[in-house]
């Protein structure tokens, strides 16, 4: 059985294929265009796919798309409510890709593949793509997942069971509060750009000290013992589909943003070691309370989402794991591979 997974039309378009249960191939898009973080359907990568499996469209038992668009319009017009007459920017920014791309993916893989009524077409809900993409290329056969990004279609951050073949959510967090935005803004902030200069955030922490972190735990974030949080949107404007933040952030760390290619300053270098350490601390206790919660008789954990990419605090995990701080095997602490 021959099963075609998709990635698209937000960011690093995908696609990937099985046969049962083995990965034959997988490729990005931007690797055929040449265009960074290509988001467009990716007809190359599957292209690519099915010649690496020597099959056709017509051998497919199914296609999957990583992101439930129903969910996510869910997300957008609750969204467009909540901001009221605020809301104008939003409905600019993402309407077309809502309504004319997403909505309509069926179609639009139909003219890629060819027409076929034996084959199905199947949505993932985004945060279960992830863990899926971090559980199943394991060794393990029971774990705790932990998964953390921007936003899927309104979780940002779950807490999942996978066993056997069998993958269950047990927690969640949900949009507007993420700890993906909350990194994606301080690295907007600091004047990289979101989804791609991330890591040039990360990388500029240790050149920095952490002499923001009170004020941001204070003004910007009420952390919880479990890990879990609600964010001041005062001070951020991504809910309303413009920047990631407004003049009030600009007010709170004493200017306007770094501009892209300009001098990064001893303002940036302590901002990023800030949000690196706040970030550092939420993993943490979120790692301590899945452990509690969901760990009896599990010792694996592994990691999903961009946020699991900060290799900074996966190394704090397998420390806390080696002190036995939270009950995960050091040698059984994985992130996201896929």
């Amino acid at each position: 059985m021959y099963i075609l997974g998709i990635s698209a039309l937000y960011h690093d378009s995908a696609a990937a294929l099985i046969s049962d249960g083995d990965i034959i191939a997988a490729a990005q898009e931007e690797r055929f265009t040449r265009i960074k973080h290509d988001w467009h359907l990716p007809e190359n990568a599957v292209d690519y796919c099915l010649k690496e499996g020597n099959i056709t469209g017509a051998d497919l038992a199914a296609v999957v798309f990583y992101d439930n668009p129903f969910k996510t319009l869910d997300r957008y017009m609750k969204n467009i409510l909540a901001a009221g007459a605020d809301s104008r920017d939003v409905i600019n920014r993402n309407f077309d890709t809502m309504f004319s791309e997403k909505m309509w993916i069926h179609k639009k893989v139909d003219t890629l593949l060819g027409v076929n009524s034996n084959r199905k077409f199947l949505v993932c809900e985004h945060h279960i793509s992830h863990a899926a993409s971090a559980f199943y290329p394991s060794p393990y056969e029971k774990a705790v997942i932990l998964t953390l990004d921007g936003v899927g279609e309104w979780a940002t951050t779950t807490i999942s069971i996978g066993d056997k073949e069998k993958i269950k959510i047990k927690e969640e967090l949900r949009f507007p509060h993420s700890l993906g935005l909350l990194y994606s803004a301080f690295t907007y902030f600091c004047g990289f750009k979101v989804n791609s200069g991330d890591y040039k955030f990360m990388g500029l922490a240790p050149y920095g000290e952490p002499i923001y972190e009170d004020l941001i735990r204070e003004k910007l974030l009420d952390i919880k013992e479990d890990g879990s949080f609600e964010m001041c949107l005062d001070y951020f404007d991504y809910q309303y589909g413009r920047t990631m933040t407004n003049k009030k952030m600009e007010e709170l760390f004493g200017g306007p943003r770094r501009e892209p290619e300009s001098e990064i300053t001893k303002r940036e270098m302590d901002i990023a070691a800030s949000v690196q350490k706040i970030t550092e601390d939420i993993i943490l206790r979120m790692t301590r309370h899945a452990k509690e919660s969901y760990g009896g008789g599990i010792d694996n954990l592994v990691l999903a989402g961009g946020v699991a990419l900060n290799c900074v605090a996966n190394g704090k995990i397998k420390k806390a794991a080696y002190s036995k701080i939270y009950g995960f095997s050091p040698r059984q602490v994985m992130r996201e591979v896929v």
